[in-house]
């Protein structure tokens, strides 16, 4: 199993800095154009909370993106973070040998 050494970066950061940002953008007008609490778009910008199948589709909607952009976000960051809880688990476990 390979999982890159990068930092995981949570898709509240991309969507804070390189989407809202840039537009100056508040949450709450973000969350107006897609009909969804304020404070989901807060949490989500402040890293509190993933990213949901139904909110993926509402921001791919907006920004012209597709649904599966944000929710690859939401795995990559989801898998790198599982992956540091359980590096002690997963080193013990042997890897099926080759046929």
């Amino acid at each position: 199993m390979t999982v890159s050494n990068l930092p995981p970066i949570h898709p509240g950061e991309i969507l804070r800095d390189l989407y809202l940002e840039p537009l100056d953008m508040t949450p709450y007008a973000l969350a107006k154009h897609l009909n969804v609490p304020r404070t989901r778009v807060e949490r989500i910008i402040a890293e509190k909370t993933s990213i949901t199948t139904d909110t993926a589709m509402r921001l791919a909607k907006f920004f012209k993106t597709a649904p599966e952009f944000w929710l690859n976000l939401q795995n990559a960051y989801d898998i790198k973070i599982a992956a540091q809880a359980m590096e002690s688990d997963l080193a013990q476990i042997k890897e099926l040998a080759a046929a």
